[in-house]
């Protein structure tokens, strides 16, 4: 009898928002950003295991060239567990060749779930009855139920998921058809979806049948399914970069969303660590040794403890020092790191900071 849900953490984001701290040898998931003491990849596994019951029901797939780092953050991880790509094609067919190694091992009665390593939840015991809920709307209806986040403003840094017709309760969890996935809108039109009461961020979280998803990307990417039904990872040279949204989510008839409140952050970007560890008694989110004359609501972070900080008359400013590389930028700017992270890399001068 599998667990309630096979956990499948996506771990091979490059996480360039958060340069110069995240480089790619050692990006995002592997960083502390929240105080807590454990990377952001151990807390994803710590708040999942309970549900896959052990290590061997918790599946991870990543990048090759960060396998080394996730044998080193999750040491009791299985070698047979960690799925490694050649190459990143985006999340379609990561998805499913999990999910092909998922039913192989489990069957394809068995419920997986797909989680991104780099996310933040306040509320891990109410998370994980949740994921019981989402599994019991998957089980029974043979859906793929997606975690909706109930927004508390109107972000357009966001996708939005809009609810359709409701499929009544499960645990204390509404659920609803998925009526469409958006992309992420400009403000006036956040704004309307906030005011209807219809939609949620995407986040970016599925749970279903592993069958179910085998068959809905059959019929909606058979390019991406044949060549790795017939080859396994050795197709992956040959697959479609795709996500499993444009791949199956957009598509498929089975999408159903819970819309949820349990304390959510994708930490996108810097802005995200101030959203966490803010406090009313400081101006500023300090990770560092700071000391700030007439600056207020700004971050400022350091990688070396020994290193000092020094700002003046600064406001709303992030300032980022890593090894020999030191970011400053303006907190309605941060979007913008990954264009300085690109020029970068097409600069020969500059790529060993990447």
């Amino acid at each position: 009898m599998p667990p309630t849900v096979i956990p499948v953490i996506l771990a091979g984001g490059k996480g360039e928002r958060f340069w110069p701290v995240s480089r790619r040898q050692h990006p995002k998931q592997f960083l502390c950003l929240d105080g807590s003491g454990f990377s952001l990849l151990q807390s994803t596994a710590n708040r999942l295991l309970p549900m896959a019951e052990s290590w061997d029901s918790l599946w991870v797939i990543t990048a090759a060239h960060l396998a080394d780092g996730i044998r080193e953050q999750l040491p009791d991880l299985p070698e047979q567990n960690l799925l490694i790509e050649p190459e990143g094609k985006d999340t379609a067919p990561a998805v499913a060749w999990a999910t092909l190694e998922v039913a192989k091992h489990h069957g394809e009665a068995a419920i997986a779930g797909f989680f991104p390593a780099d996310h933040w939840i306040a509320d891990e015991a109410g998370y994980r009855e949740t994921l019981k809920a989402a599994a019991a709307l998957a089980t029974e209806r043979g859906a793929i139920a997606t975690l909706g986040i109930t927004p508390t403003f109107p972000s357009t840094g966001y996708g939005y998921i809009e609810q359709g017709d409701s499929l009544g309760t499960y645990g204390d969890c509404p659920a609803y058809k998925v009526a469409r996935f958006t992309e992420k809108p400009d403000q006036a039109t956040a704004e309307d979806f906030i005011a209807s009461g219809r939609f949620s961020w995407n986040s970016g979280m599925f749970i279903f049948p592993a069958g179910v998803m085998l068959q809905e990307l059959d019929t909606h990417a058979p390019q991406i399914m044949q060549p790795l039904r017939a080859q396994g990872v050795d197709a992956y040279a040959k697959l479609e970069k795709l996500s499993i949204d444009y791949a199956v989510m957009e598509k498929t008839d089975k999408a159903c969303v819970m819309p949820l409140a349990f304390g959510w952050d994708d930490l996108g970007d810097w802005n995200a660590v101030e959203r966490l560890l803010k406090t009313p008694d400081n101006p500023n989110v300090e990770m560092a040794q700071h000391l700030g004359l007439d600056t207020t609501g700004s971050i400022v972070y350091t990688s070396d403890a020994d290193e000092v900080i020094v700002t003046i008359g600064l406001e709303d400013v992030v300032v980022v020092r890593d090894g020999k590389a030191t970011l400053v930028v303006h907190k309605s700017r941060t979007q913008d790191i990954k264009k300085a992270v690109k020029a970068l890399g097409a600069d020969p001068q500059f790529k060993h900071l990447l």
